[in-house]
């Protein structure tokens, strides 16, 4: 997990292209936007918490950067 990258997927694309990058992933196809990762689990973790930034970016009204620190605050908690 890449927190630039989340960050940049999260600034860059849409929910819906996100949501499609997913869908794409989940499928094992190349997904239309490009999405960093050193393999396929790397690529869908960025989309995923990249969604769950815009979401909860729009809910709390918070920038994006904001956002990712929460996404990785509840990663950090729910592994330790």
């Amino acid at each position: 997990m890449n927190i630039a990258t989340i960050r940049l997927l999260a600034d860059s694309y849409s929910r819906e292209q996100l949501t499609e990058a997913e869908a794409q992933l989940l499928e094992e196809l190349q997904p239309t936007i490009d999405v960093p990762g050193a393999d396929e689990g790397e690529q869908l973790t960025h989309v995923i918490a990249a969604l769950w930034a815009l979401d909860h970016k729009s809910t709390a009204m918070c920038d994006t950067m904001t956002a990712v620190r929460e996404y990785t605050k509840r990663v950090r908690q729910s592994i330790s």
